[in-house]
């Protein structure tokens, strides 16, 4: 229907509305009744937007920017961590001795408002810095803030690289479309295939801590790890090549995280629609790199442990955020935080050195320790989970049969990252002389994401 559309004479308000109609429909299937909220703040940020550029003064400017900002941010700030302040107020209280008699709202979080919040964010953002011109088509904008493919996880898209895409005319790209379904295919192999098979393992371990020891225990976390990379670097995948489908060329999200050395470059390979955005819109206003050493780890850890509160509200991710600002600060003391921002790792090799080995090794270690809190649901059960490792094979304890499967599919996902690390498919993979090994393998990616799909399974950032 969308290129079908592309005929006409109006071509592209069609297909826009047809962009939106679809993205509406996708999200009011979940709950129809939040379509009035996203609706609301689309209505909120293209008004004002354009009364920030109209404004005779900058304290003019700087109110409307605050409308916006107060709008979408008491959305977030109610239906994401109401109940989360009342929770800690209680509890602050009861720890001095006062018993306080309140109930918890009966707030239901939407699916993906952290992420659609963030993107019509940096729309009013940039038009108060004059990085952008405010759009003039409703359409357009309300299609800008509810695309469909990364509505609800992802990527965050800033409005001067995605408006400008659904403001233009576009033509079919056979191309683009065939490399768009690619990274479907892989994107769906990654979810349904590794992290669903990684999910039932770590959760059955996460979830009875007290009847493993510490070498299960390990393994949990290794599960998770690969559960929550495959997870959401796979939803990615999938939204980014659905753009495609459409002529929109979505931001790349992640570039192969656990090839790390360190965990600077982690936090550059890892999500990074919102380390850039926290990078802009937050880090840089603080000061970013400029000023006193004491004041760059000041910076760093106010977005690290913010970025660990956009994530849920719960003390877990706070802490999860802290401890990778914690990590980082090293590499500030030793000026190191730069070191690997622009290369890559066995950058024109086969394998990787010893010494790359055990850079990315523990680099790996260290981002599961943090997993931990990730995944925990209370800072005691992470607290005890930990001191679990150190538990040792007992009949009451055993260590669990290893399920091979998850290594097999792991290993396959990783081997496919280790030849395309560098951001790109091997040519010889798309020449016509590997053309029946090719279709040998998509055809046996479909077979695997059908035999290992199940219902329950959803993605795992779809909770903030």
């Amino acid at each position: 229907m969308y290129w079908m559309l592309g005929r006409s004479k109006h071509q592209l308000r069609l297909q826009n509305t047809l962009l939106v109609m679809s993205s509406y429909v996708f999200y009011g299937w979940w709950d129809w009744r939040f379509l009035g909220l996203i609706a609301f703040s689309t209505f909120v940020d293209f008004f004002a937007g354009r009364a920030i550029e109209k404004a005779v003064s900058k304290s003019r400017a700087k109110l409307f920017l605050a409308i916006s900002l107060v709008t979408n941010l008491g959305l977030l700030a109610y239906f994401k961590y109401a109940n989360f302040f009342i929770e800690s107020w209680i509890e602050a209280w009861a720890g001095v001795g006062v018993e306080m008699h309140a109930s918890s709202l009966n707030v239901i979080l939407p699916v993906g408002i952290s992420f659609y919040t963030f993107q019509t964010l940096s729309y009013s953002i940039d038009i108060y810095r004059g990085k952008l011109k405010p759009t003039r088509d409703p359409i357009a904008f309300a299609a800008f803030v509810s695309f469909f493919p990364q509505l609800v996880a992802g990527p965050i898209e800033r409005a001067s690289k995605l408006l400008p895409q659904i403001e233009r005319s576009r033509t079919f790209d056979k191309d683009l479309a065939i490399s768009g379904l690619r990274l479907m295919l892989w994107g769906m192999f990654k979810k349904v295939v590794v992290a669903d098979t990684c999910a039932r393992l770590a959760d059955k371990i996460f979830d009875a801590p007290e009847l493993y020891s510490g070498p299960t225990l390990m393994l949990g976390v290794f599960y998770f790890a690969f559960q929550i990379y495959g997870d959401f670097s796979g939803y990615s995948d999938i939204a980014i090549g659905t753009g495609r489908l459409f002529g929109i060329r979505l931001s790349t999200n992640f570039k192969f995280p656990y090839f790390s050395r360190d965990i600077a470059e982690f936090w550059r390979r890892w999500h990074i629609s919102l380390s850039t955005w926290f990078r802009d819109y937050l880090y840089i206003p603080l000061g970013g790199s400029r000023g006193s050493q004491w004041q760059v780890i000041r910076n760093v850890a106010v977005i690290f442990i913010v970025s660990g509160f956009w994530h849920g509200a719960n003390w877990t991710f706070v802490i999860w955020g802290a401890i990778h600002a914690l990590l980082f600060v090293p590499l500030i003391l030793l000026k190191r935080n730069r070191k690997h921002a622009s290369d890559v790792v066995a950058e024109g090799k086969l394998l990787p050195s010893l010494k790359d080995v055990f850079a990315m090794g523990s680099t790996f270690a260290l981002v599961c320790l943090a997993w931990v809190f990730f995944r925990a649901d209370t800072v005691s059960g992470a607290l005890n989970y930990i001191v679990g490792f150190t538990e040792l094979p007992t009949p009451e304890k055993p260590i669990t049969h290893v399920v091979y499967t998850a290594f097999v599919w792991i290993g396959v996902m990783v081997f496919v990252d280790w030849l395309q690390r560098d951001g790109t498919i091997p040519r010889w993979w798309l020449t016509k002389k590997f053309q029946p090994i090719r279709w040998f393998a998509y055809g046996m990616c479909v077979w695997l994401c059908f035999k290992n799909l199940h219902s329950e399974a959803s993605f795992i950032y779809f909770q903030f």
